[in-house]
């Protein structure tokens, strides 16, 4: 097969419906749209959620909740079983661990510790806040926690 042979699969295309073109083809005079009102008109129609002037159902229903996105605290986040994969003495920080793509991206607080899983190496954790449970077990395998 060649490159001037291909064609498309039989009945995966269809011509574009062409209107105005006369009474016979079914869709002249008014080309499928009927006769007066909004529809009918060039540039016609009503915007998304418009429900004819009811009262639309964005507006109808209650808002609820409360956004603090503005002032929230949001920190690079780490688990203790994430630092196994660091060697024993290692000095760990927001730096390194961005370094070695155990976090994605350097929020503006700083690094949190969490205390999910086990650790089994000796580390000097450097981060702006410790779970107590992180805390607990980073000390338990001899390591060292400095708060920044």
């Amino acid at each position: 097969m060649n490159i001037h042979e291909l064609s498309p699969a039989p009945n995966s295309t269809k011509k574009a419906k062409r209107v105005g073109r006369g009474v016979g083809s079914g869709l002249g005079k008014t080309s499928g749209r009927g006769q007066k009102g909004q529809n009918s008109r060039s540039g016609g129609g009503v915007r998304i959620g418009f429900e004819g002037g009811q009262m639309p159902l964005i507006r109808r229903l209650p808002r609820r909740g409360f956004n603090n996105n503005e002032f929230k605290k949001q920190y690079s986040i780490v688990n203790v079983c994430d630092l196994n994969k660091l060697d024993d003495g290692t000095v760990v920080d927001i730096a390194l661990l961005k370094e070695k793509r155990i976090i994605g991206k350097i929020e503006k607080f700083g690094l949190k510790v969490l205390g999910n899983g086990e650790l089994n190496k000796k580390l000097t954790v450097k981060a702006a806040v410790f779970t107590k449970s992180a805390q607990e077990k980073i000390e338990k395998a001899g390591g060292k926690i400095e708060v920044q």
